[in-house]
């Protein structure tokens, strides 16, 4: 469920970029809503796919790298969209930016968590 809105919130944030704020962001801001929304798609995919790889066999690496991702998503697109329209906000580009790194770090994290998954899945199915 947390994929699927994601997803939505990801498609609706996108034309809401380009169709509703495009006249009020400048190119710098709109590049940064865009990169927000990338960010955003990627990472509910790859959410989407742990849960479909949960159905099939729970791992707690997998569970993991899927919370991670939609942290990442939380702080670090969100911090994008906000910093993206700070100007229409009103909210100071200091509270948020140390806030984009630390969503990079989980999206990190989450690959980590699904790399150490399937390294011992091969590891697993290597030994004799």
């Amino acid at each position: 469920m947390l994929a699927a809105i994601a997803g939505i919130t990801s498609v609706a944030l996108d034309a809401f970029g380009a169709h509703g704020l495009k006249p009020y962001l400048d190119m710098n801001q709109l590049s940064l809503w865009e990169k927000a929304v990338h960010y955003q798609i990627y990472h509910t995919l790859a959410a989407w796919v742990c849960s479909i790889y949960l159905k099939r066999e729970y791992s707690g690496w997998v569970y993991s790298a899927a919370i991670c991702f939609f942290i990442g998503i939380v702080c670090f697109s969100g911090s994008l969209y906000l910093l993206a329209t700070r100007h229409l906000t009103g909210i100071p580009g200091v509270v948020l930016g140390p806030v984009t790194p630390i969503g990079g770090f989980f999206f990190i994290a989450g690959w980590v968590l699904v790399l150490v998954n399937a390294w011992k899945n091969y590891t697993s199915d290597t030994t004799v």
